[in-house]
């Protein structure tokens, strides 16, 4: 009797030495076989001018192009003493984009005038929009997954210009999808299936910005909607522990998750915090009714929001001025001062044949 036990216990022991080993072997050869650079994001852009007199005509007659540029995009225009150089700063990477094509079309147009800003703002948001499908398809193409809905595919380019504490959150998708498949090729199970987990793991941070909910529930809810494979819908609800991994398939999505995200010099914490400040700053204004607009400027330093004229009169953006004041006292931590700034615009326009 005692023979048998230990004899259990010796290959108990055994069985899980090599597991161990094993396990050490399959995630390293993984790492070993994949390879991407990692680029930190900024929160500014640069656009270059042709001279030094262009930086008067996109501030305008009273600063009326610059105010009419940073109101269409929500971003900051920083015009300093820097030879032939403004600077565009905003935490959105996709504003930030916006207003730096728009700004380098009216640039070579020659036309900087408000109505013209808001026209060219327009066509570069349809533009982009283009841009991010392409980036999506080229994703799902690179990777390998199959056919793939198309507005997920629009999802998956959005992560291009979406980070997570520094980390780009398309490469960081790609990445995760080729060590998944490659780890999955080692146990031989289903690549493409182990890849297309992996690529739509964090989908739902193309959305958690607009949308209530986490990323989690956001991308789950829109991974059954298009009629995603059970293992994917798992894989994204469980990569956080949220809820128990029912599929191989998602204990390999957690490995190298980690793995992606543990790589020395992937992320950092500090950007992070200031992207969350500045989202939950947005997100408390859109809370009110009548709000159409908010941006986040001035590094958080100032919050402004447009308003539905129709809905809101003079005196009821006053009250939302005050009432979001008082939330963004009773609800965030900040350094500082933060002003809010209600815009109530109206607008009359004639055609004269």
């Amino acid at each position: 009797q005692n023979e048998i036990e230990a004899f259990i216990r010796d290959q108990e022991e055994e069985a899980k030495a090599k597991a161990s080993s094993m396990a050490k072997e399959i995630i390293g050869l993984a790492i070993q076989r994949y390879a991407q650079e990692e680029t930190l994001e900024r929160t500014v852009s640069v656009v270059g001018l042709p001279n030094e007199e262009m930086k008067g005509r996109i501030i305008g007659r009273e600063g009326r192009n610059i105010r009419a540029i940073e109101q269409a995009t929500g971003v900051d225009i920083l015009i300093d003493d820097t030879p032939e150089t403004i600077t565009l700063s905003c935490f959105d990477p996709i504003r930030r984009e916006v207003a730096r094509l728009a700004l380098e079309t009216l640039l070579k147009d020659g036309r900087i005038q408000p109505g013209r800003i808001e026209e060219v703002v327009t066509r570069v948001q349809n533009e982009l929009n283009e841009t991010i499908q392409k980036a999506g398809e080229d994703a799902v193409f690179k990777v390998g997954v199959g056919k793939v809905d198309r507005e997920i595919v629009g999802l998956i380019g959005r992560l291009r210009y979406r980070y997570s504490y520094g980390q780009n959150a398309l490469q960081h998708s790609m990445e995760v999808a080729h060590l998944t498949g490659m780890m999955a090729a080692e146990l031989g199970l289903n690549q493409t299936l182990a890849k297309r987990v992996g690529l739509l793991h964090d989908i739902g941070k193309a959305l958690d910005f607009e949308m209530e909910g986490s990323h989690i529930e956001l991308g789950a809810r829109i991974c059954r909607k298009h009629g995603e494979h059970p293992a994917v819908v798992n894989g994204i609800e469980s990569h956080h522990g949220d809820v128990p991994a029912n599929s191989i398939y998602s204990i390999l999505v957690q490995a190298a998750d980690t793995l992606s995200a543990a790589r020395p010099g992937a992320r950092f914490e500090s950007f992070q915090n200031y992207i969350q400040r500045l989202e939950q700053l947005e997100k408390i204004a859109t809370s009110f009714d009548g709000v159409d607009k908010v941006y986040a400027i001035q590094a958080g330093r100032e919050i402004r929001v447009m308003v539905v004229p129709d809905k809101i009169d003079d005196l009821a953006s006053h009250r939302i001025a005050r009432e979001i004041r008082e939330k963004i006292e009773n609800e965030m931590t900040y350094p500082g001062q933060i002003k809010v700034t209600v815009i109530r615009e109206t607008r009359h326009s004639e055609t004269a044949k």
